[in-house]
């Protein structure tokens, strides 16, 4: 192999030597992985049951319980020892299992992202999973690839890979022909195809997998900050139960019983089931996610994405379908065509004013350029895939179907002008250059490019007449929206210098459409509804970034479009949301800007280049059909490419973060009305209000299964018609903190006086207080769940199963002779339970009124079409009822909360934007969807 020019490429004998090879057969391939195993390193060892049990019962709260079961078992109490027992066996049990579903939920992910490889198997390029990779595969990687397994290159082409992922060393290698790349090292820049040497635990990745086999994920934000919070409540509980103890002690108790109850009311004031309940939150979130399509490879991604503000988004594949078709062409007479065709299938018809004909040579010719000039290729129909498919670069595919269209044969094309040097696509200059050896022994140059980096005086040997009227055809075509490449070449009897090419001829212009998928503008009104701002960030012409942007409804005329290739991104409009020619690296600007404004930032991107950005930003976003690179780089794996599913995804996150915030409202003020309970009883004539074992049999009932089942409530209507949470919240914050000590103060009010009352007539006054205590509680968990929207039908039944069952028990423990004998009460007549079951629905049905509003009405006050109305328990239900007009309408205003006011902050918005009133920046503005 020989070099030409600043960086050419020459392979001896043409690059389609290296081609030559069918690589092996299906039923080969199947018998070396029967033989080898599969292409993948050794798993994390997998947690056995006695270290999940001993992880549980060494959490200090449950220390302090075992602590509180060695006392008592000294003394011979062996009541209150066997309800500590049971609360910590099914708190134990409760914990595990949650534990293992979440481990599962999240292996069924990994496996949802495993990596892919294309591989020549049976003569054609496939694309497999990298598991399947075998001995001896003939394996082809490009930029943004993640070398899949050990390999021997038999042709490469400016190939550079960063080996840092092994040997720390950041700065790329270049590999040529003969040469080595290992496992898990990524290709930067170039292409190669490769044999494939040692797979799996063979491999240099799997040699040093065991290094981090063991590694576990470090816990979320939010399992930090709720780890905080637990801190500070035990500490704030130990010293309330110290207090407790005093007020016993100088009552005349006896010390080592008030030490059980203050032990005992610190475990039952605090949630013990709290990180166990968010890490399964989490987890099954994310697997929720999954199933719309949506992939979090980080648990912080799901709870992140219930606080983004912004979403930078890609146009291609994102927005619009992802399917690249070549709508025009125009060759250097000026005159225009059209081509159609479905998909990527190469076949169709050319027209010329609306008039079918068959391409003309200048066509031919223009074609032939463009299937040159590229590294993609087409694939039949399979069983597995009714259609066409690309195989590469998805705008390269749509070249190779239009040469398929104007009568060319792309593969018996390539073989007649083999491939002899290249220079691969740079962002620098914007285009490709290849060289080929034609029959008459001269070689052909092709150059394909953006028309302002190929249509210039200096590369081209043409008039500036010829220039200005293909430039001016060129910016026509990217008004319509269509994403243009100019490809101009030029027989040469020597290879020249490939950076920089000179005297070639125009052969013409492709204009590529990509249409927008359906309901786009919806998609980003709908998230300007939600709250989040949708910015368009392109590598197009501004033209066609600016057509887009006006489709999808982000942009007008008169509206600013940021150039990169002109404009400093930082300095940009703070409304600006259309960016044009942006370079990968531009986006890290973009990022920074935006955040220094207080944004909470999601990017979407699929290139190698769009790594570190997705790194950058607060959620990473990679297409599921981009490269590995940014794939790993990513929060978020998009597997459809599709927009909405973002949109589903934010609501996820909402849903699960206000299902966490729930949860703490309900155990939190339990554990307030336990210690107010214990504290002011004595006060009131009530001694000992509750027994040792009383409390924890509470606690066991109400911080059980309720706890767990609040996770699982839907979405709130509307959830996606609010402005996100600033994520420097805190978890008590927005008025949390106040809803738990009014909740805890609302049912210790009705216990104690439910108390007092029984106690002046004569009653079990202590069994009054344990029963109502409980069914207050579990009272409380129903007022708090999600509102519901009317006719939707009855949304988590698991919750009402869970309470109806502890209410059950609760009763039970005054009616039946074990419980009575195990917890120290005494028996309730009929009527004094109802008296009981009446006064605890107070706290509640309270609630209930107090937080009462229209679960049935859009953001407007107009009541949701029935057509929008979606089976209770979906996340979709906050989704998709956004108004009707929002979706048809792009260009109307956007409908946010009208129970928020609205303010102009010229510094942030713009002059005349208005925006909800939040901390973390502008969510929408005056004029805009």
């Amino acid at each position: 192999m020989t070099t030409s020019g600043a960086g050419a490429v020459l392979v001896d004998g043409g690059l389609d030597a290296g081609r030559a090879t069918d690589g092996l057969t299906t039923a080969e391939a199947a018998m070396r992985l029967r033989t080898d195993g599969p292409n993948s390193v050794a798993a994390p060892a997998r947690r056995r049951l006695p270290g999940r049990v001993l992880r549980q019962l060494t959490d200090p709260l449950v220390a302090l319980l075992l602590a509180a079961a060695t006392v008592t078992t000294l003394l011979g109490d062996w009541p209150d020892t066997a309800v500590i027992v049971l609360v910590v066996a099914v708190n134990t049990i409760i914990g595990v299992v949650q534990e293992v579903r979440a481990d599962r939920a999240i292996a069924a992910l990994d496996q949802l992202s495993a990596p892919t490889a294309r591989v020549v198997r049976d003569g054609r390029d496939v694309v497999l999973p990298a598991a399947d990779l075998v001995r001896d595969d003939l394996v082809r990687v490009e930029a943004g690839d993640v070398v899949p397994a050990d390999l021997r290159l038999v042709e490469a082409s400016r190939f550079q890979v960063d080996e840092s992922a092994l040997t720390g060393e950041s700065v790329p290698v270049a590999r040529d022909d003969g040469e080595e790349v290992r496992a898990g090292t990524v290709v930067t820049t170039g292409r190669a195809t490769g044999m494939v040497l040692r797979t799996g635990a063979a491999s240099a990745l799997g040699r040093i997998s065991a290094l981090v086999a063991g590694t576990r994920p470090a816990p979320t934000p939010l399992q930090r900050r709720l780890a905080g919070l637990g801190r500070i409540l035990a500490l704030a509980v130990v010293a309330l139960s110290g207090l407790v103890f005093a007020i016993g002690v100088a009552g005349g108790r006896p010390v080592v019983e008030m030490a059980v109850t203050a032990v005992s009311l610190v475990v039952a004031a605090v949630p013990e089931s709290l990180p166990a309940v968010v890490t399964l939150a989490l987890a099954l979130g994310a697997r929720r996610m999954a199933g719309a399509r949506a992939i979090p490879r980080r648990l912080h991604a799901v709870e992140t994405l219930g606080s983004v503000t912004v979403i930078a988004s890609d146009k291609t594949g994102t927005l619009t379908e992802g399917r690249m078709v070549v709508r025009t062409a125009v060759t250097p007479d000026g005159v225009r065509y059209t081509v159609d065709g479905v998909g990527y299938a190469p076949h169709g018809q050319v027209s010329r004013d609306g008039t079918t004909v068959t391409a003309p040579q200048e066509l031919r010719r223009l074609a032939r350029a463009g299937l040159l000039c590229n590294d993609a290729t087409v694939s039949p129909p399979q069983d597995d895939q009714p259609d066409w498919t690309s195989v590469g670069d998805p705008l390269e595919a749509a070249l190779t179907a239009f040469a398929g269209r104007c009568g060319l044969e792309p593969e018996a094309t390539r073989r007649a002008w083999p491939r002899i040097a290249e220079r691969p696509f740079e962002q620098a200059t914007r285009r490709m250059v290849t060289v080929h050896r034609g029959c008459d022994g001269r070689q052909l140059v092709v150059c394909k490019g953006a028309p302002e980096n190929v249509l210039t005086s200096t590369l081209l040997d043409a008039t500036a007449e010829e220039i200005e009227a293909l430039t001016a055809a060129a910016r026509q075509l990217a008004a319509e929206g269509l994403r243009v490449l100019a490809v101009a070449s030029a027989p040469v009897d020597t290879v020249p210098d490939l950076a920089a090419p000179v005297g070639l001829r125009p052969v013409g212009l492709v204009g590529v459409g990509d249409p927008l998928r359906a309901g786009a503008a919806g998609i980003a009104a709908g998230l300007d509804t939600a709250g989040v701002r949708l910015l368009l960030v392109t590598g197009d012409h501004p033209a066609t970034a600016a057509a887009i942007g006006g489709q999808l409804g982000l942009w007008r005329a008169g509206d600013p479009v940021v150039r990169g290739d002109t404009d400093d991104a930082t300095q940009a409009e703070p409304h600006a949301r259309v960016f044009a020619r942006t370079q990968p690296e531009q986006k890290l600007d973009i990022i920074a800007a935006l955040q220094a404004r207080g944004h909470v930032v999601a990017m979407t991107g699929d290139g190698v280049n769009d790594a570190p950005a997705l790194r950058r930003a607060d959620i990473g976003v990679a297409m599921g059909g981009g490269t590995e690179v940014a794939r790993q780089a990513a929060d978020l794996v998009l597997v459809d490419d599709d927009l909405a599913t973002v949109a589903v995804a934010i609501g996820e996150g909402r849903r699960i973060y206000d299902n966490i915030r729930r949860f703490l409202r309900y155990a939190l003020s339990g554990g307030v009305a336990e210690i107010v309970v214990m504290l002011l009883g004595p006060l009131f004539g009530l001694p000992v209000p509750l027994l040792p074992a009383q409390i924890l049999w509470i606690n066991l009932l109400t911080h059980g299964l309720p706890g767990v089942a609040l996770g699982a409530e839907p979405a709130e209507p509307g959830t996606l018609r609010r402005a996100p949470r600033s994520p420097r919240e805190s978890v008590l914050g927005a008025g949390l903190g106040r809803d738990v000590l009014v909740t805890g103060a609302l049912i210790s009010t009705v216990v104690l006086a439910a108390g007092v009352a029984a106690a002046h007539a004569g009653l079990p006054w202590q069994s009054v207080v344990f029963v109502v205590l409980g069914l207050a509680q579990l009272g409380v968990a129903l007022a708090v769940r999600a509102p519901r929207v009317a006719g939707a039908g009855q949304a988590n039944p698991g919750l009402l199963v869970a309470v109806a069952g502890s209410a059950l028990l609760q009763v039970g423990g005054v009616l039946l002779p074990p419980l009575r004998t195990l917890l120290g009460t005494e028996p309730l007549g009929p009527t004094v339970l109802l008296a009981c079951l009446a006064v605890s629905v107070l706290p509640g049905l309270v609630l209930r009124l107090a937080h009462r509003r229209p679960a049935t009405t859009t953001g407007t006050g107009t009541p949701i079409p029935p057509d929008l109305r979606l089976p209770a328990g979906a996340v979709a239900d906050a989704v998709t009822d956004v108004p009707t007009a929002a979706v048809t309408d792009p260009g109307r205003h956007a409908v946010t909360d009208p129970g928020r006011d609205a303010v102009t902050d010229p510094a942030v918005d713009g002059t005349g934007r208005e925006r909800p009133v939040r901390d973390q920046g502008p969510t929408a503005r005056a004029g805009r969807p």
